[in-house]
């Protein structure tokens, strides 16, 4: 006997019954059995269960979807790019192309990423990766904000530091060197999060705004700006934050608005010389300003009302409309009006039981008078202060119309102030401290922060007799978006940029940009823009960059330094740091003999740094002039809606003060990412999932495309739901990936069937294909690839994901689904290469257009694909962007189109009738008019509707009123409004049409009534199915859509239920392979034993439906008294189909020898015996090779003992059960 090795000894002994289990938990030889496994008793590693290993296919085997891990598949990917350095590999493989001048906003390094980063982060990412896909260099350096309030802020929390005089106690330089030691804090984390977010960008060559040469530029644009003149230093009120002792930003003071109870007062102010001793009445709900009013100000275009106190005779004096804002005391308990009362009605609100009219005073007629103060602590204005001023933006909506100016407290009333010569710019006093606290001027309350001095200021007002009422208000309130304090409005010196001077240049720059959303630029951008103020540029803090601005003690002498080179020549210092602690000292010599200059004190806002980045980031113009000079307004920015009051409007400023132009080509705003109940996230409240966690779970692709394809790139928000990035597993990525599965295995398919390795065909070979869906996913495929181009070049990022899932789900349900037996060899070698090529292509064409968006996931399908190209590069990522060909096949596009609406009609008749797909119909009649329609669906499509609905036959009709009657109705919804009085009997018009007429009205396009023309949108055609006579709903069903019908004929007739058993047969045999865990590779014969009398009847209806059986299994059926000897049962199952039972049993494919070869082997026994032995230890896949090569012929002589022996595939040898039995079947 032939010796076999130690796995064909153990292949051949086992044997297994699993009926009705699944042997998913027996099965020791299952491929990707798991935790139970029963350990076979050799130790040789677990192989397919039906044959020995073979030599390895081209593609690597791939598991099922649900066996997929898209987290630990992205962490191989994560390693492959890292072993490539396939970023900087990209990089230099760009280098000479165009370049792509992509601008990063610097965030913050003191917080860790989060959503809103994340999806930026995206957005940043899909558009360069795709530029550089198109043959652009694309430089990526990540940024980092470092200095300013966030910064300082962590650290005056850790050294546990409340006010100014602590740092200059401490000393600026080693608070300086402690904030740069902790911007870097949160870097690797950054680092860690941006990587696997599937990001490419370079964190080893990043800029960061402490770094010298950062420092520098901005210096220079400070200076160019100076030489501009378009700097100033003055006064202005803005936000200031007491927790953080330092003025913000318009756009950091609206980061957190809380509702917030605050004191509401009414206070009254005597007017000088009145004949009534009126006092004009102001309300206001920031007391602690009160001791620095020095005007009140009125709108001299309102009414104003003179009214008498009747309990004490105290006149005041409001805005008409505002009588009713004045206190009113209580009513006596129980009074009540007398019967027959003429009680007088209230007037403009005024309560004439407490008050008194006395006249009517026009507002312009207020002007000039003098008050008497409300306290003595501005004496000294008295010549100038202390009287009626008149502004618009007074106004009588709230509050008592008469407005009390502090004019360090607010911008109108500094405004105001200033023009009505109450002070001059250059001797406002600030009573307020830097830490929030009232300055020594203000004796009764020095040293007390203002808003815990409101309750005694109250008092004090109310001691002068100058309270008329007290309340409280709830309003929403600005606080500090870092320290959590309230704000409060106070004038701060500053240095400023005249923003409103080119206001005109601001908005035109703004028209040469591209946004998507585009509203977002011509509204929000846009108004910004309109009503831009002069921008305060400068801090008094301590971490950032120092104004480069020298002055002489008398101020007369200004020098603004734009280089190092130039301090280090006027100061003769060698300067190698340019923060403060090492250029406060420096000071330069006069040359106008004023002694020496000396550096002001401030920094620049942060702000002021970051819009400096499309300069500052490259040293220009110190280094890279030409690169910048060349490539300037930069092609692309991303940020979210919040900068475009922020990063957006100071690129805008400065690049339009530098160089007429705006810094950036195209922009992609985002809108915010909130919780799921639709409110901000927070860490406090744990609201959110973790990204990390998210991430680990399925992977970062898939949460790129839920971001991506959300109303959030649209600049709207977005509820972030956990669920929803599942969602795009399930119906993105699942539906590609078993695509691609399906691919892999049929393609594994050929070689396993000794058809040699799958090689791909060059598309310009199958654009000859005769097969109307590859002419189709041809089209579709290029239409896809145009479509992600123009969408590209758009920046309309979030249309491309919809189209990739329409493109998916026809790749998967119409292409692969439809091609299945093409698919798998079941209509020839050819046709299935053809169609797998096919195949291939559309994967890869998809999976590089779609590699910017989803760089794991194509990169994981890439790599098995490339192994089959002589061509490919080593990462999905250094191929180009999918040419277009143009060859867009419309026509055939439509068709199948067509084909998917009659198969969905057809669908919906058989669910109706719980008809399921497995049963066979015998016609369906497809009626339209249009002879191209029905040429669609009769033609080259028809085999496939015919295999999809499994009906015989489909028969064409091109006259409608064969099978429908026509009616008209009219569109109410149009006809309406356009009508009127008219409708009544149109309408009836409409609905008495006949048919003829409604066919004539389908084929012009219009008909009258009654003087009105209508149109096809006025009148809907309805087509109601016409049965034929004596045929009821259940045996004849009909569907439409529009000028569509398709007619199923639902009755039964024997040989449709004999194929219908066979359909049955197959879908159990199908889901038993499921069962057993086999690979469609894996090659088995199937047999069959009837358990009771319905043998020969089932006998008979399996014979009849062969070739439908062979078509989709490969393989006859055998009955199992047929079966050969040793034959390897893997499993069995016990079914009943129409009253059959009977049971099935999957078993490994093994040859057969046929009777006739003892007498060809010289009638010697042995000699069968040891070629059965030797024939069932081979591969079967090898041993149809060998016959392929042998023209059917092999012969075998490594037998010892026996002589060499010819073997003729079919006469003497099969290779499996199934080929076997119906060539012998008498």
């Amino acid at each position: 006997m032939v010796g076999l090795s130690s796995f064909e000894l153990h292949d051949r002994s086992f044997s297994l019954s699993c009926s009705n289990v699944s042997t998913a938990q027996t099965h020791p030889l299952c491929r990707r059995h798991r935790r139970h496994r029963r350990v076979a008793p050799n130790p040789s590693p677990p192989q397919s269960p039906l044959q020995p290993p073979a030599r390895s296919l081209a593609m690597d085997d791939v598991c099922e979807g649900k066996d997929f891990s898209f987290p630990e598949e992205e962490e191989r990917v994560l390693k492959l790019w890292q072993d490539l350095d396939a970023f900087h590999e990209q990089l230099r493989r760009t280098e000479g192309g165009d370049e792509f001048v992509f601008y990063d906003g610097p965030p913050f390094a003191t917080g860790l990423p989060h959503y809103g980063h994340i999806l930026a982060g995206t957005i940043k990412d899909v558009v360069t990766r795709h530029q550089a896909m198109r043959g652009r260099h694309v430089s990526r350096r990540f940024g980092w904000d470092c200095h300013g309030l966030p910064v300082e802020f962590e650290i005056d929390k850790a050294l546990g530091i409340t006010n100014r005089q602590q740092v200059l106690d401490l000393g600026i330089g080693k608070y300086n060197e402690t904030c740069r030691g902790i911007v870097t804090k949160y870097v690797a984390e950054w680092e860690a999060v941006v990587t696997r977010s599937g990001r490419w960008i370079d964190f080893r060559d990043d800029y960061k705004t402490m770094d010298l040469n950062y420092m520098e530029s901005v210096w220079w644009v400070f200076g160019q700006l100076w030489k501009k003149e378009l700097v100033y230093k003055g006064f202005k009120v803005m936000p200031y934050s007491t927790g953080c002792k330092t003025a913000l930003s318009n756009f950091e003071a609206g980061l957190d608005y809380r509702t917030v109870p605050d004191p509401a007062v009414m206070v009254s102010f005597p007017i000088v010389g009145d004949a009534d001793n009126a006092a004009l009445v102001a309300w206001t709900t920031t007391p602690w300003t009160l001791p620095s009013n020095l005007a009140l100000c009125v709108n001299a275009n309102l009414v104003y009302a003179k009214v008498k106190d009747k309990s004490n005779g105290t006149v005041y004096i409001v805005a008409e409309t505002r009588l009713g804002q004045l206190p009113v005391k209580a009513k006596a308990a129980g009074k009540k009006q007398a019967k027959g009362s003429t009680a007088e009605a209230p007037q403009g609100g005024l309560d004439t039981e407490s008050y008194e009219l006395l006249e009517k005073i026009p507002g312009s007629s207020l002007v000039g008078k003098k008050y008497t103060p409300l306290f003595d602590f501005f004496l000294e204005l008295q010549d100038t202060a202390f009287r009626v001023i008149a502004d618009n933006y007074v106004t009588d909506d709230s509050g008592t119309g008469v407005v009390h100016c502090a004019p360090a407290f607010g911008e109108d009333d500094h405004r105001v102030c200033l023009s009505g010569g109450i002070i001059e710019a250059s001797g406002l006093v600030v009573a307020v401290d830097d830490d929030g606290c009232f300055i020594e001027k203000i004796s009764d309350f020095k040293g007390r922060h203002v808003k815990e001095a409101d309750k005694d200021i109250i008092s004090a007002v109310k001691d002068k007799g100058r309270l008329v009422s007290k309340g409280s208000i709830e309003h929403s309130y600005p606080f500090c978006w870092r320290s959590g304090t309230p704000l409060i409005y106070r004038a701060v010196p500053s240095w400023f940029i005249k923003v409103e001077k080119i206001r005109d240049q601001l908005l035109e720059c703004n028209k040469e940009t591209y946004w998507v959303p585009d509203y977002v630029k011509e509204k929000r951008f846009h108004n910004w823009l309109e009503g831009a103020r002069d921008w305060a540029v400068s801090r008094s803090r301590f971490w950032g960059t120092p104004l480069p601005v020298w002055i002489s003690q008398d101020g007369e002498e200004i020098v603004v330094i734009d280089s190092i080179e130039e301090l280090e020549r006027l100061s003769g210092v060698k300067v190698n740091d340019l923060h403060r602690h090492h250029v406060d000292d420096i000071t330069i010599p006069s040359r106008e003999g004023r002694g020496v200059l000396k550096r002001v004190e401030d920094v620049f806002d942060c702000w002021f740094e970051s819009g400096s980045m499309p300069y500052a980031s490259i040293h220009y113009p110190f280094e890279n002039r030409e690169l910048f000079e060349k490539n300037f307004p930069g092609n692309f920015v991303a940020e979210g809606l919040d900068q475009t009051r922020g990063w957006f409007y100071t690129l805008m400023v400065l690049s339009t003060a530098l160089f007429g132009k705006p810094a950036f080509k195209n922009l992609i705003c985002n809108g915010l990412v909130l919780a799921e109940d639709g409110k901000k996230m927070s860490k406090s409240k744990k609201n959110y999932p973790s990204p990390v966690d998210v991430i680990n779970e399925y992977g970062a692709d898939a949460l790129r495309l839920y971001l991506v394809n959300s109303p959030v790139v649209r600049a709207e928000s977005l509820r972030f739901k956990r669920i929803g990035v599942f969602g795009v597993v399930k119906d993105v990525f699942l539906p590609w990936y078993n695509a691609y599965r399906f691919l892999v295995q049929n393609a594994k398919r050929l070689e396993v069937e000794g058809l040699g390795a799958f090689s791909p065909i060059d598309q310009a070979s199958l654009q000859k294909s005769s097969n109307v869906l590859d002419h189709w996913i041809n089209s579709a495929t290029e239409s896809l690839v145009s479509f992600v181009l123009q969408e590209m070049d758009a920046y309309r990022l979030y249309t491309v994901v919809p189209y990739l899932v329409k493109y998916s789900d026809n790749l998967t349900n119409i292409y692969v689904r439809f091609n299945r037996k093409r698919l798998k060899g079941r209509t020839g070698e050819v046709d299935c290469k053809i169609s797998l090529s096919t195949l291939y292509h559309a994967l890869v064409t998809t999976c590089v257009a779609m590699a910017p968006f989803t760089p794991f996931f194509t990169e994981v399908l890439y790599q098995n694909l490339r192994k089959v190209s002589s061509k490919s590069h080593e990462s999905i990522h250094f191929c180009s962007f999918p040419s277009t060909t143009g060859e867009r096949d419309e026509r055939v596009e439509q068709s199948v189109n067509r084909m998917m609406t009659i198969i969905d009609l057809a669908r919906n008749i058989r669910e109706r009738h719980s008809k399921a797909l497995k049963t066979p119909l015998k016609e369906m009649v497809v009626v339209h008019p249009d002879s191209e329609f029905l040429e669609d669906i009769t033609g080259k499509l028809k085999e496939y509707v015919m295999e999809e609905m499994n009906v015989k036959t489909v028969t064409p009709c091109n006259d409608p009123m064969m099978y429908a009657s026509l009616r008209a109705e009219p569109n109410f919804s149009v006809l309406g409004k356009r009508l009127g009085k008219d409708m009544g009997k149109v309408s009836n018009g409409v609905k008495k049409m006949t048919q003829e007429q409604v066919l004539a009205f389908e084929q012009s396009g219009e008909i009258s009534f009654f003087g009105h023309c209508l149109k096809l949108d006025d009148i809907k055609v309805v087509r109601e199915f016409k049965r034929p006579a004596n045929v009821s709903e259940k045996e004849i069903d009909a569907a439409g859509d529009g000028d569509v019908l398709v007619i199923l004929d639902l009755r039964a007739d024997q040989s449709l239920i004999e194929a219908g058993v066979a359909r049955e047969v197959v879908n159990k045999i199908q889901k038993l392979r499921k069962t057993a865990q086999l690979e469609p590779t894996d090659l088995i014969d199937v047999y069959y034993k009837p358990v009771d009398d319905c043998s020969s009847r089932l006998e008979e209806i399996l014979q009849s439906q062969d070739q439908y059986i062979r078509e989709v299994l490969g393989n006859s059926l055998v009955p199992k008294a047929m079966a050969p000897s040793d034959t390897v049962v893997i499993c069995e199952e016990s079914h009943d189909v129409h009253d059959m039972s009977f049971v099935i049993y999957i078993a490994r494919c093994m040859p057969v020898l046929a009777p006739d070869v003892l007498p060809h082997a010289s009638g010697n026994s042995d000699h069968v015996d040891a070629l059965r032995v030797y024939l069932s230890s081979r591969s079967i896949s090898r041993l149809k090779n060998e016959f392929q090569t042998g023209n059917g012929k092999i012969t075998v002589s490594c037998m010892e003992g026996y002589p060499p022996i010819v073997l003729q595939l079919g006469k003497h040898v099969f290779l499996s059960a199934g080929d076997f039995y119906p060539a012998n079947r008498s």
